[in-house]
């Protein structure tokens, strides 16, 4: 046997291996997103579970990279460079949605959002809050959810059919409301994600890419679901014209 073959299923092995300190780099910065205030570096080690001088040592690259930053105190928090990062993501769609979501927010005076898909979960691509709204519901970048729950979640399920979904997403049930929000355009919900607010979502078919939800959420009250989902319903259309 040659060489380069004694050294093949070796290779194989290597590549397919996952990098232990790359997943740990990146479970910290969820943590540290997910995390209501800046964390010590004891505190993100617990989080971990690793001991504090290997998260120094993550921290440390991620920081060279503007990932994170230190306050004064040492206390921990995403960085800037995180946000530049985030520019690239869906960078046309983000781009064809903004027109859209800042006409509807200031028109309808709710916070509209674009939410993708991934995985199991939705995810918060970009926000726009009303111009003028003297209180708004904040929804920020990032925000996931559970993909069956809530108006975003059950408009990208209308995109696909049950047996669809159930191959894309095993383990996941496919909601009966999907059938409807297929057949009115948009898809409604109230009190899923967090007590006390609705939410409206139309679905955006993204070429080549995986579908995402157009959407606003409010405090329940009167207003007429129908039009408002239809406004959703037309903006989708227009940015999928500006994808295709």
């Amino acid at each position: 046997m040659s060489p380069s073959a004694t050294k093949k299923p070796q290779e194989t092995t290597a590549a397919a291996s996952p990098s232990q300190t790359l997943s740990r780099g990146i479970q910290a910065l969820e943590i540290l997103s997910a995390a209501e205030h800046p964390l010590t570096i004891a505190e993100l080690a617990a989080a971990l579970g690793v001991h504090r001088s290997v998260a120094y040592r993550i921290l440390r690259t991620l920081e060279d990279h503007s990932l994170l930053i230190r306050d004064d105190g040492g206390r921990v928090q995403p960085g800037p460079g995180l946000a530049v990062l985030a520019r690239g993501v869906s960078r046309d769609l983000q781009t064809a949605a903004l027109p859209e979501l800042t006409q509807l927010a200031n028109t309808l005076n709710m916070t509209a959002f674009v939410a993708v898909w991934d995985h199991q979960d939705c995810v918060t691509l970009v926000t726009v809050e009303p111009r003028h709204s003297p209180a708004t519901l904040a929804q920020h970048p990032g925000t996931r959810h559970p993909v069956n729950t809530g108006a975003p979640g059950i408009a990208i399920q209308s995109t696909m059919s049950e047996d669809e979904w159930a191959d894309r997403v095993p383990g996941i049930p496919y909601r009966h409301e999907a059938l409807e929000a297929r057949r009115l355009g948009y898809a409604a919900s109230h009190d899923e994600v967090i007590a006390g607010l609705s939410s409206l979502a139309a679905p955006i078919m993204v070429p080549g890419g995986r579908p995402a939800a157009i959407a606003v959420v409010y405090i329940r009250r009167e207003q007429d679901q129908a039009a408002v989902g239809e406004a959703l319903a037309a903006s989708a259309a227009r940015i999928e014209s500006q994808l295709a």
